[in-house]
């Protein structure tokens, strides 16, 4: 029976190790982007401020998020993990943090409770041991035997500052042998957020978050939500590309525009939760769009895709990237006269655009 066993588990843990290689590959070489669903942060814009009355050089874009300073208002959001490729990519994405004095969060670590040989690939506080950096398990986990005990594993586990719950129904629902049971979660997410050491965030993965699922998750305890709206990575694409039957493949395409916009999330999520500390991400691509998310009402922006091949590079490459959406920011607010962030949030430069 014990050999059976660990057979299982080891078949388990190759065929989440092809998964995860095959996502990779997906994300780094095709175009796997919402097509006819975007942000919706283009539905806005700022009124130009011609004279700001301020200097460039005074616009401070600095924040303190689950009682930890931020350089800018960034997280690099969940990406990968549990395999060898997604090592040297953690790596690089945590020197850049650390460099540019933001925050991040590691990819879902279920492989490495499973397998905790594989932990070193989500283990980065040796070359960051000062940034905000998140523990991250699939809330929908809870379901299906782990508790309180597994997600202060993940968390002392990188040494993390808080932990990412995130949820993912409509991956799961198209995921051959996806985990579909969402039954009576709430109330297990509560109990995790009361009894394990760290705070919890709750995130959806692509699909965003309504206000009546603000407002229950808020009930629960929770520190914040990611809203991680609609318009940038779509996994039912990225699952319709690892469909191995047409007929699964068709399914996925039915999905191709489903979801809440980020920008519409990140209103509904305020509304359902005022109290709660908000993260906005999903197709937020520049530091206009990040400027936008945080008048909306985000405390902090996650961004993903911009980062992923910059990281297959160098650290170097990624914080490119990074100074190039904080400057992006920065600019934004001298042009509105938003010396601050909080200046920022409470903008009244921030327009719906007029439809033509």
């Amino acid at each position: 029976m014990a050999e059976k066993s660990a057979h299982t588990l080891a078949q388990t843990q190759n065929s989440n190790s092809l998964r995860k290689q095959e996502q990779l590959r997906i994300n780094l070489e095709e175009d796997i982007q919402f097509k006819g669903l975007t942000s919706g942060f283009e539905d806005y814009h700022f009124v130009h401020q011609a004279l700001p009355e301020l200097d460039l050089a005074d616009v401070d874009p600095s924040t303190t998020f689950l009682g930890k300073p931020l350089r800018a208002p960034l997280l690099i959001s969940p990406m990968t993990g549990g395999i060898e490729e997604a090592r040297l990519i953690n790596l690089n994405l945590a020197r850049a943090a650390q460099a540019t004095g933001i925050a991040m969060a590691v990819g879902s670590q279920r492989a490495a409770i499973e397998d905790p040989g594989v932990a070193v690939t989500y283990q980065v506080r040796g070359v960051a041991p000062d940034i905000l950096l998140l523990a991250n398990l699939g809330a929908i986990q809870l379901n299906y035997g782990w508790g309180a005990s597994q997600c202060q594993q993940a968390v002392d586990m990188i040494e993390a500052d808080g932990l990412i719950l995130h949820l993912n129904p409509l991956q799961e629902a198209l995921q051959p042998d996806g985990n579909t049971n969402f039954a009576s979660l709430l109330d297990k997410i509560g109990r995790v957020c009361r009894e394990i050491s760290a705070p919890v965030i709750v995130k959806e993965v692509g699909w965003g978050i309504s206000e009546a699922v603000a407002r229950r998750l808020a009930s629960a305890g929770v520190a914040g939500l990611d809203v991680a709206g609609a318009g940038g990575t779509s996994w039912s694409e990225v699952e319709r590309r690892r469909a191995d039957r047409q007929a699964g493949g068709h399914i996925a395409a039915a999905f191709a525009d489903w979801g809440i916009p980020t920008a519409r999330s990140l209103l509904m999520a305020r509304r359902g939760a005022p109290g709660l500390s908000l993260i906005a991400s999903g197709g937020i691509r520049t530091g206009v769009d990040a400027a936008k998310a945080i008048a909306l009402g985000a405390d902090v922006v996650g961004i993903a895709a911009p980062l992923l091949k910059p990281a297959t590079i160098s650290p170097q490459a990624v914080i490119q990237a990074i100074q190039e959406v904080i400057e992006a920011l920065r600019i934004a607010m001298f042009c509105i006269g938003a010396a601050t962030l909080t200046e920022l949030k409470d903008s009244p430069h921030l327009k719906v655009k007029e439809k033509m």
